[in-house]
C-alpha cells in the first residue's frame, strides 16, 4: 500500500495544527535519514543549491548546531545570523532583515525568537520556507518531534504510553509541542510541577495535571524533565532550589519506585542536581544523548519536506 499522506506545508510553525498522519510522515522521513550519521561520507545532494539561514535571536547551542549540521548533510549552503552582528542591532525590523536575506537567494529561514508568533509573522511576509526553532512560550516543534521520534524508536509506538512532563510548564515551548505530538500519537500525558509553574491555560490542553511527582511516578512509562528557565522566571515561583529539587527532582530514590524500563528524557541543557541527579541523567534509563542524536535526522527531514512542498507550490 502507498502512503496516503503527502506533505503540503511550506512552513513548520508548530505541531498544534498538524494531523497524526503528518507527524508520522515527518518521523518516517527522519527514519530514512537516520543512517547518514553512520556513513563514511555523511552527505546527500538533496538540498544542493539551496540556502538556509539560521536566524537566532536567542542563544541555543544545541538547536543551532543541529540545524546547521542537518542543512550541511543535505548539501545546502548555510548562513549563520546573530542579532548582535546584524542590522537588527541598529533598529532594522525582523521582516526587513528577512526580506534582505531573501533577496540574496535564501530558500529556508530557521528562526528562534523570544516573541511568540514571530515565525508565523515571518511566514506571511516572505516567500522563503520558515521553520520555527522556538518562539517565546509558544512552540518548539522540532524538539517535540525528536522527543516522540526517540520514544517511538525505543518503544515502537506511543499508543497507550503514560508520559509525565515535569517542571517549568508555564515557560516551556517544549512542553506544548510535546503535548501536541504525544497526544496525537496516542499517549496519555500528565503535566507535573508546582502550581506556580503551571500555565493558566493548562485546562485547555488534552492532559492530566499533577502537583505531586511521587503520586504518579510509579505509573509512568516515560518521564521528560524540563529545564527550569531561570532567565524567564522574573520572580521566585518556588521558595528555594533545594525545595524544588526535593519535591520535583528526578533522584535515584525516585527511580527505585519507577518502572524498571522507564525512559528518562531532558531537552537540555541540564541543571544537574536540580531537575535531575547526575546518576540518573547518565544512567541506563536515560535517552538524553539519543535525543540529541535523533534531532539531526528529524531536522534533516523537516528541511527536506518544507523544501519539497515549496517546490510543488511553485
Amino acid at each position: 500500500m502507498g502512503r496516503k499522506t503527502q506533505w503540503t506545508h511550506k512552513h513548520l510553525i508548530g505541531l498544534s495544527d498538524l494531523t497524526r498522519e503528518e507527524i508520522e510522515l515527518i518521523l518516517d522521513t527522519a527514519k530514512s535519514f537516520e543512517e547518514f550519521s553512520t556513513r563514511s561520507i555523511k552527505k546527500a545532494p538533496t538540498l544542493r543549491g539551496k540556502v538556509v539561514v539560521n536566524m537566532f535571536f536567542e542563544d541555543s547551542t544545541r538547536t543551532r548546531n543541529s540545524f546547521t549540521l542537518a542543512a550541511s548533510r543535505l548539501s545546502a549552503d548555510v548562513i549563520e545570523f546573530t542579532k548582535t552582528s546584524s542590522s537588527v542591532s541598529k533598529g532594522e525590523t525582523l521582516i526587513d532583515t528577512a526580506r534582505n536575506l531573501e533577496a540574496m537567494g535564501v530558500d529556508i529561514v530557521v528562526i528562534r525568537h523570544s516573541a511568540g508568533g514571530a515565525p508565523k509573522l515571518l511566514s506571511r511576509s516572505i516567500n522563503a520556507c520558515v521553520v520555527n526553532a522556538g518562539d517565546g512560550y509558544h512552540e518548539h516543534p522540532t524538539q517535540g518531534l525528536l522527543d516522540v521520534y526517540t520514544i517511538r524508536q525505543m518503544r515502537g509506538s506511543l499508543e497507550g504510553l503514560k508520559i509525565g512532563i515535569v517542571g517549568d510548564i508555564a515557560h516551556s515551548r517544549v512542553a506544548r509541542s510535546d503535548v501536541y505530538a504525544m497526544t496525537k500519537l496516542g499517549a496519555q500525558v500528565t503535566l507535573i510541577g508546582p502550581p506556580t509553574l503551571m500555565p493558566a491555560s493548562v485546562c485547555d490542553l488534552p492532559v492530566k495535571v499533577s502537583y505531586n511527582l511521587d503520586a504518579v511516578i510509579e505509573e509512568l512509562d516515560v518521564i521528560n524533565m524540563l529545564r527550569i528557565q531561570f532567565e524567564r522566571l522574573g520572580g521566585n515561583p518556588f521558595p528555594s532550589v533545594r525545595e524544588y529539587s526535593h519535591f520535583f527532582g528526578l533522584t535515584m530514590d525516585r527511580m527505585q519506585r519507577a518502572k524498571k524500563d522507564i525512559l528518562v528524557m531532558h531537552p537540555g541543557p541540564i541543571n544537574r542536581g536540580l531537575e535531575i541527579e547526575s546518576e540518573v541523567a547518565d544512567g541506563p534509563n536515560s535517552v538524553i544523548l539519543r535525543q540529541v542524536a535523533n534531532g539531526l535526522a528529524v531536522r534533516m527531514a523537516v528541511l527536506f519536506l518544507v523544501t519539497q512542498a515549496s517546490t510543488l507550490e511553485g
